[in-house]
């Protein structure tokens, strides 16, 4: 595909190609207007039956100041203008779950045409990212975060989780989160009563937002199938999740593994009629099986040079697990997963799209388009799983109006694909040129970062985890991450 730019001011070309040069700028580049003319519009927030067939888009200081036709489009001095011809536009996608192991990372997602991510587990290098890349100092998607993920012990416990037991001590938690720099926090499985309650009274008094896997309590003999969960899974429903994570994690606590249809369209339409959103990330599991399958085949796929070299190392060992498990249980459990999330869309859930990419099968960016794949095979039409990663996640990080839409007063957030995502879905895997924050990036810029996302800096990663782990007060030491 070939795009002809024309300039009118030199120095505004120049400044997208040193953002573009490198994922890190010492520098903030100066961003001139822009303009794109020739294209196809298409914002999910209205609809394909609003969709403009030949528009233009004026960007100017990073949000739309003009989206329509292009013959009433403003002429605006000094800007960089870019003939679109045969491209269609859509809003940057947002990636609802994902963890971020180092920056290198970022630049995966950015070159997939994702302008935002939310990582679900946090540490201080996080907040700091977060800083650099709004400073317009390093190029990526705009990263959003939980604190450290809070949890009691337990069979879901992991080394990285900030660990309470107590009322006081889950308090004491969500204080320290918040006064780091944190505003959402990420609850497990595994916390008790005492601490869950303390926690969200905490959170809600403090104004932070609250988000994860639902908490079932301490897990005693017999749980679930033989006794009920200590924190049942209705209880949770009006408890004021800003997401609630996993269809995987819904069917296990609120249908004990239950994989009968009838009882999943009653607890669909029971999570709808409470208002919660659901980040489904069935490519976590499908993943999973797939190593299984293939028996660990498929962990070494293209593209997995994009995993983080330190995190993959210390998960080598579940990686062999699941390449000798059978997959036939999986693969049983997968299909009810896909079929579970379509109830729930019928049911009229709102639902976020997050691939949970970091984790040891799932790689940044791509994983994404494997989501969409799971969702369109759950009976999601393409501009409804469009909507799950554009428009629907705005709603759910209160940004309705200013994120995920192609209108005037929007951020330039955009992505730009040679294909028609309503009539194939997959055509989102390939995008022709970005938007972020209103800079150009062409589709060589776009592979260079993608080149950029293998060269990863095993140091930096020890260090930032060494002391991420040492702030939640659960240290390291050094030589389990290899320092």
């Amino acid at each position: 595909m070939q795009f002809h730019a024309y300039v009118r001011l030199l120095g505004g070309l120049l400044g997208y190609g040193l953002f573009a040069a490198s994922v890190q700028a010492n520098e903030p580049a100066q961003v001139a207007p822009l303009v794109i003319e020739n294209l196809r519009m298409l914002d999910p927030a209205v609809g394909d039956e609003d969709v403009e067939a030949r528009g233009t888009l004026v960007i100017v200081d990073g949000r739309i100041a003009y989206a329509g036709e292009q013959a009433a489009a403003p002429e605006i001095h000094g800007a960089v203008v870019i003939d679109a011809t045969g491209l269609t536009a859509t809003p940057g996608l947002v990636d609802m779950h994902v963890h971020v192991w180092d920056e290198t990372e970022l630049a995966a997602y950015l070159a997939a045409g994702i302008t935002t991510v939310r990582n679900m587990s946090g540490m201080p290098f996080h907040l700091d990212l977060a800083r650099r890349i709004e400073a317009g100092e390093l190029a990526g998607p705009r990263l959003e975060t939980t604190g450290p993920i809070l949890n009691s012990p337990g069979p879901n416990a992991q080394i990285n989780h900030q660990m309470v037991t107590t009322a006081d001590e889950a308090r004491a938690a969500v204080a320290a989160q918040q006064d780091a720099g944190y505003t959402r926090l990420k609850t497990y499985s595994n916390l008790t009563r005492a601490a869950y309650d303390a926690m969200l009274d905490e959170a809600h008094r403090r104004g932070m937002r609250v988000t994860g896997h639902t908490p079932e309590g301490e897990r005693l003999d017999g749980m679930p199938f033989e006794r009920d969960f200590l924190i049942g899974f209705a209880e949770i429903l009006d408890d004021g999740f800003e997401t609630i994570e996993h269809t995987e994690s819904i069917v296990w606590h609120g249908l004990r593994e239950n994989f009968d249809p009838a009882a999943g369209r009653l607890l669909a339409e029971r999570i709808a009629a409470s208002g919660s959103a659901v980040t489904p990330t069935l490519v976590a599991h499908r993943n999973l099986v797939r190593v299984a399958r293939t028996k660990g085949q498929f962990a070494q796929r293209p593209g997995m040079d994009k995993l983080n070299p330190v995190t993959q190392s210390l998960e080598a060992e579940n990686i062999a697990v699941w390449a000798a498990r059978d997959p036939s249980y999986g693969e049983r459990a997968g299909a009810f997963y896909a079929r579970f999330t379509g109830m729930m869309h019928d049911a009229g859930v709102l639902l976020v799209a997050g691939s949970d990419a970091g984790i040891f099968t799932n790689i940044p960016g791509e994983s994404l388009f494997d989501e969409f794949d799971l969702l369109a095979e759950s009976g999601l039409a393409p501009l409804d799983i469009l909507r799950t990663g554009t428009a629907n996640p705005a709603i759910v990080l209160g940004r309705e109006g200013t994120s995920g839409c192609l209108a005037t007063g929007c951020e330039a957030d955009l992505v730009f694909y040679a294909c028609d995502p309503l009539a194939k879905i997959d055509c989102l895997r390939r995008p022709q040129a970005v938007v972020r924050a209103g800079r150009w990036l062409d589709r060589a810029a776009l592979d260079a970062l993608d080149e950029a996302a293998t060269r990863h800096d095993p140091q930096r990663t020890i260090t930032n985890l060494a002391a991420g782990m040492a702030a939640q007060g659960t240290p390291l030491d050094p030589s389990v991450l290899g320092q």
